[in-house]
Formats: C-alpha cells, sequence, structure tokens
C-alpha cells in the first residue's frame, strides 16, 4: 500500500512552519510550493542527492534550530554517501525524510533501485542513523513524523509513495530569491 506524496506533505505542513526545511528538486519542491511557499522553505535546485548534506550543514551551525529534509529515493541513491555522513555527525535537530515512488519521476519515470528491492531505510540503519522507519500510509508518516521530531535524535523516513507528481516540476519562485528569503530566515 502506498499514498501520495503532497498527502503526506499537507498531512504535516502545519509542523514545518517553525523549522528550517529544505526540499530537493523536482516533485518535493513543485509540491510543497504548491500548498504554500514560506521564508524557512529552501527548495534545492540543480543538485539532486545533496539535500540531506546541505540540511546537515544547517543543523550543525543552527543547533538550536530543527531541520527538516524532505528527500527522495532517486537523489539518496546518488549520493548514497550522505547517509554515513549523516550517522557520523549524528544531528538530534534533523529529520531526514525520503520520498520513495521507486522512480525518478521527475526526469521520466525510470525505476530506480528501490523498485528492485533497495531498501533506503536499511541502509540508512547500516550507516548508522540511529532512528530509521519506513512507512505505507499518511496515517503512519504522520505518526513517524510527530515521533521524530519529539525524539530529539536523528531520523531517516522512508515514505513508500506513490510515482505520480504535480504536472509540472518547477517552482514559481526563483532561485536567488529563494535564497536571499532563506538566509534572511536562517539569519532572524
Amino acid at each position: 500500500m502506498s499514498f501520495r506524496r503532497l498527502d503526506a506533505l499537507k498531512a504535516v505542513y502545519d509542523r514545518l512552519a517553525s523549522r528550517v526545511v529544505v526540499t530537493i528538486m523536482g516533485a518535493v519542491a513543485a509540491e510543497l510550493q504548491s500548498i504554500g511557499h514560506r521564508p524557512n522553505f529552501f527548495y534545492l535546485q540543480h543538485a539532486m542527492g545533496l539535500a540531506s548534506s546541505l540540511g546537515l550543514g544547517i543543523a550543525l551551525a543552527r543547533p538550536e534550530r530543527q531541520v527538516v529534509v524532505l528527500d527522495g529515493d532517486g537523489s539518496v541513491l546518488m549520493n548514497l554517501g550522505g547517509l554515513t555522513t549523516l550517522a557520523r555527525y549524528r544531528p538530534r535537530n534533523l529529520v531526514h525524510v525520503v520520498f520513495d515512488n521507486e522512480s525518478l519521476l521527475s526526469v521520466g519515470g525510470f525505476p530506480t533501485a528501490t523498485a528492485t528491492g533497495s531498501d533506503i531505510a536499511g541502509i540508512a540503519a547500516a550507516a548508522g542513523i540511529p532512528r530509521t522507519a519506513t512507512v505505507r500510509t499518511c496515517e503512519e508518516f504522520q505518526r513517524a513524523f510527530d515521533e521524530a521530531l519529539a525524539a530529539g535524535e536523528l531520523t531517516t523516513i522512508v515514505a513508500k509513495v506513490e510515482a505520480v507528481g504535480p504536472s509540472a516540476y518547477v517552482t514559481e519562485l526563483s532561485l536567488l530569491e529563494n535564497r536571499f528569503e532563506f538566509q534572511k530566515f536562517l539569519r532572524a
């Protein structure tokens, strides 16, 4: 059983208001922005595989802020070393959500390794990430997300979502505008 990423984002949207949020490019960024942009959202463009790295840097530099990274299976698989680096530093203020639709949806829907059995939560746990979970329903996702926020420990949540996305994979906010707005938020 799986559910839609957009439904998951809507289910936790209110919890993102006071947190630093970094998304990977493509469907995740476009869908989050379609719900409503906030100054604390950074849509990482042209850097597939690096959302967790950016989130890690922010979490280490700003330990008083809770950081949520919204990632995709293709991006995580492109930079598996990111999981080992997260585990090495173990920021207690970082929640890493991986929306796993078993495809590179934003670039044509080619299957990823998770379509043939690779288990991102298992890989994250083996890398040393202390809390991992795989969820298959929106209710499970909400519960795991809330538990991760409350735990105060590095967590990776893999949400098995349907391979459907928005009609377009671009955001309306320019990259530079997003950068300056987000930077201003971090300095506040």
